[in-house]
Order: structure tokens, then sequence, then C-alpha cells
């Protein structure tokens, strides 16, 4: 009786301590085994979560990264400009995006360039550059052609004749002044450009970049001439 009233009146805690102390006395290996088991169980969750919190900031840098070099490519490098009218056809068609490359550019004769304005016009223009300071112009309206340092150009890409309906008003130099380029749209007949005194000659420093690729539409991409 003294017995029963013993093991009725023992705590579940105080068994459930003699159990443990009963299993570690009678099978220490499994014992330890299973203490070792739940620290590693322990530290492996621990490490889990430390790690998934590891690779959200990492993935977070690198989208930060990611960010940082296509704004500096944006500043630096290239832009994404949309034609606006009729001018560079049939080169260019309005509404088409072309790609622009400004690092350390210098315009050369043959170029498509995108400049932020004209002399007495506001808006950014995208024409072909025609002459560059220090070369000689003229422009030869009798016979519908364009002579620069004494040669004729052979313009394949201008839509149609090169004065017709448009003559212009602006005086134009015989040498081109430095640091100014001369420049038209291809689309002659209804381009405003250096022929113009809205436009007239350009100055470098107003010359945003290079048009180098069209970037939109897919079926136009492709590198510019």
């Amino acid at each position: 009786m003294s017995e029963k009233n013993t093991f009725e009146g023992t705590s579940k805690e105080t068994l459930i301590n003699d159990d443990i102390e009963l299993s570690a006395e009678l099978n220490p290996d499994i014992y330890f085994k299973e203490k070792s088991d739940k620290f590693k169980d322990n530290q492996f969750l621990a490490m889990k979560s430390e790690g998934a919190i590891s690779g959200f900031y990492d993935w977070i840098r690198c989208i930060l990264f990611a960010i940082s070099i296509v704004v500096i490519c944006l500043t630096f490098i290239f832009r994404l400009v949309d034609v606006d009218g009729t001018s560079m056809e049939s080169t260019l068609e309005s509404k088409d995006k072309v790609i622009v490359t400004n690092l350390f550019y210098t315009p050369k004769d043959g170029d498509i360039i995108v400049i932020s304005h004209g002399a007495e016009y506001s808006k950014p223009i995208i024409k072909r550059v025609i002459a560059t300071e220090g070369q000689t112009i003229k422009l030869d309206y009798e016979n519908d052609r364009i002579i620069v340092d004494g040669v004729v150009l052979d313009e394949p890409y201008i839509n149609d004749s090169t004065f017709e309906g448009n003559y212009g008003d602006y005086d134009i130099p015989e040498v081109v002044p430095e640091g100014k380029v001369f420049v038209m749209g291809d689309n002659r007949r209804v381009s405003l450009d250096s022929r113009r005194t809205e436009i007239g000659l350009i100055d470098v420093d107003n010359v945003i970049g290079k048009a180098q690729f069209v970037a939109f539409p897919f079926n136009d991409f492709g590198y510019l001439y």
C-alpha cells in the first residue's frame, strides 16, 4: 500500500526525468546519439534560416547592382530615342525606336545623329551629317546635288530630289566653322535641317549621339548606315 501511494504521488515530470536518467544509464550510446542528433537538427534549422535571409539579401544586392548598371549605360553609353516625323524617310520612319551611343563620340560625315535642339528649334531632332568643321560645302541647286570638299556626294539613302520644293533660307558658309556640323534629313523635300534658320549649323555640344541601330519595330531591327 505504501509503495502504491508512493508511485501515485510521484509527478509526471519526475517520472520523465527518471526515464531519461535510466535510459542514459542503460543505453548511454543511444542516449547521447539522440542528444547529438537533436542538436544537429536545431543547428541545421538555424543555418537554413540564416541561409534563407542571406540569400534574400544577395538577390536584393544583385537587383540593385543590375539597376545601377542600366542607369549608367543609359546615361553614359546609349539611349533609346523615338523618331518623330518623316524627315528621315525612308531610312527611318516616324515612331521607330533607335539605339543612340554617345560615349567618346565625334560626329563624322554620313552619321545619323540625334541633336538636342537647333538654333531656334527647341525639340530634339534626328538628321544625317553632311559636312563637319573645316570642310567646304556647296549646295548645287541647278544639278540637284551636294558637293563636299570638291566631291559630289553619293547618297543612295535619300528619299527623292535633294532640293525640290525645299531650298531653305539659311546663309550657308562655304567652310563649316570649328565646332559645327551641317546636317540634312534623308527626305530632303520636307526636312527641316541646316538649310533653314530654325536649325542652322549644329554645335557639336548639342549632339546627343549617333543612331546606331533600329530597335523597334523588330522587323526593321538592324544597323543604320
